[in-house]
């Protein structure tokens, strides 16, 4: 039953990242060219599908560790994102409203993924620890 929970959270969250990239990249288009939305757009659109893709290569992640390292990643990405669509507000460059569903989904995002590396860095820890006291045990 775990099993087909993570499948499917891992399927949800293949999605929501894909989504959000793709909500970011259609988003920063509506943008006006100037400088400062040009620089915007460029960091938006760079961090949001690197969360998609950095999320895509955690779930093929050969080992724990790597696992932990690759959703480091993602989650210092989409906070980026968070980042640049409050700049957006902030900067009233876009209306509030057309940006806060994206934050929001940053935002849940971000303490998903936090929360996912504090278990997976829990049991990677375990792990390590048993694996310490058995060599311990064996000398």
């Amino acid at each position: 039953m775990l099993i087909i929970i993570s499948l499917f959270l891992k399927q949800q969250l293949l999605h929501r990242t894909k989504k959000i990239a793709h909500d970011c990249v259609k988003l920063s288009l509506q943008l006006p060219n100037n400088y400062l939305s040009n620089h915007t757009k460029g960091q938006l659109i760079r961090c949001s599908t690197s969360v998609a893709a950095n999320y895509r290569a955690s779930c093929i992640a050969q080992t724990k560790k790597s696992f932990v390292s690759k959703l480091s990643i993602v989650i210092e990405e989409i906070d980026e994102a968070a980042f640049w669509l409050e700049f957006l507000i902030d900067e009233n460059i876009l209306p509030r409203e057309l940006c806060l569903p994206f934050h929001k989904e940053a935002s849940e995002l971000t303490a998903i993924f936090v929360s996912s590396r504090k278990t997976a860095s829990k049991a990677l820890n375990a792990v390590s620890a048993e694996n310490k006291n058995k060599s311990i045990n064996n000398e």
